[in-house]
């Protein structure tokens, strides 16, 4: 993006920034932090609980600057409820940020560090609670250590049940799908993994959460601007090549960009694009230290403000669409000058 454009949503931030200034003569600020369980926790306005009525959603978000007008979606889903962030590193930012939007009683963050503090009753009341949860950016295998079959997951999907929107970025967002790449071995890049989809980089989880119309599918973000289409198309292919299921499904998502989900349809906020993958069947050839031949996944890539995507049915208006496949390796798609994003 260029300067010029960067502008209004710079003025947004600033005026957004003393909007927040001027609440502090009314709002009421505590913090708690550092118990010996593992955990902090921080809260900007009303302390107290307070109960809404919420409407069901779900945020996919792709990492990068953060995107307003999702957590102004997520926000008005909560009903003016209190809005909870959960992390395993980093720092309460999220919450001047989204309380500074005028639309939650409150937003509160909890830095969730250990296992035992994903026990704590204290953590998981406040989960229970929430009115809204987003998972922030960070390391998903801190996720899958320190929160997976514990009741922080318990909550996670209590709240889902009752209708309560929840949303998830980079990391948070790497760990909404049935299936997963965990990073237990760090980050994988896209030769690493095409080149040997065995590479001790691809490490795949599942058996965490399990969320609406996220079934079968596996999410990764910053997808175009750290060229990830390639491992998303290899961990399609491990998961159908290992038995976890007989169809798989990727949504991919660019940085400044998400998607937000009502009733399994998909609408685009930002300024990137969100690309919707399915496997036509097995793999050809999914081997160790061998490179990758998995030809003709489906992709469409839905950009702008005016398109859909039915996640229920896995089709989309508005879309455009190709086939990707991996020969050898070396990824290519059935655009024009073979283009994969």
């Amino acid at each position: 993006m260029d300067t010029k454009s960067r502008i209004p949503r710079l003025f947004v931030r600033v005026i957004t920034f003393f909007l927040l200034i001027s609440a502090l003569s009314w709002a009421e600020f505590a913090v708690a932090k550092g118990d010996k369980t593992g955990y902090e926790y921080y809260v900007v306005g009303n302390t107290g609980d307070v109960a809404t009525a919420t409407t069901a959603g779900l945020l996919l978000m792709g990492g990068g600057p953060d995107v307003d007008e999702a957590f102004q979606w997520m926000s008005k889903k909560s009903g003016g409820g209190d809005f909870v962030v959960i992390r395993a590193t980093g720092t309460d930012a999220y919450n001047p940020y989204i309380y500074a939007m005028g639309q939650v009683d409150s937003v509160e963050t909890l830095i969730i560090k250990t296992p035992a503090a994903a026990s704590n009753p204290f953590v998981v009341d406040k989960i229970r609670k929430a009115e809204a949860l987003f998972i922030a950016g960070g390391d998903q295998y801190d996720y899958v250590q320190y929160w997976k079959g514990t009741p922080v997951e318990d909550a996670i999907h209590e709240l889902a049940n009752r209708n309560v929107p929840i949303g998830g970025t980079s990391a948070g967002l790497a760990i909404l799908g049935e299936f997963l790449f965990s990073a237990q071995n760090d980050t994988v890049y896209s030769d690493t993994a095409l080149a040997d989809p065995y590479n001790r980089r691809v490490t795949l989880d599942r058996d965490f959460l399990a969320l609406p119309n996220m079934g079968n599918v596996i999410a990764d973000g910053h997808l175009d601007s750290r060229d990830r289409m390639g491992r998303l198309v290899t961990f399609l292919a491990r998961i159908v090549q290992d038995g976890w299921s007989t169809e798989a499904k990727g949504i991919g998502i660019g940085v400044e960009t998400a998607i937000a989900v009502e009733n399994g349809v998909a609408s685009l906020f930002g300024s990137g694009s969100a690309y919707f993958i399915r496997t036509p069947g097995m793999p050809e050839l999914c081997l160790s230290r061998t490179p990758l031949t998995f030809r003709n996944l489906s992709v469409q890539r839905l950009s702008g403000s005016t398109g859909k995507f039915n996640i229920r049915n896995w089709f989309g208006n508005d879309t455009t669409n190709y086939t990707l496949s991996a020969e050898d390796g070396i990824l290519t798609s059935t655009q024009v000058g073979g283009g994969i994003y």
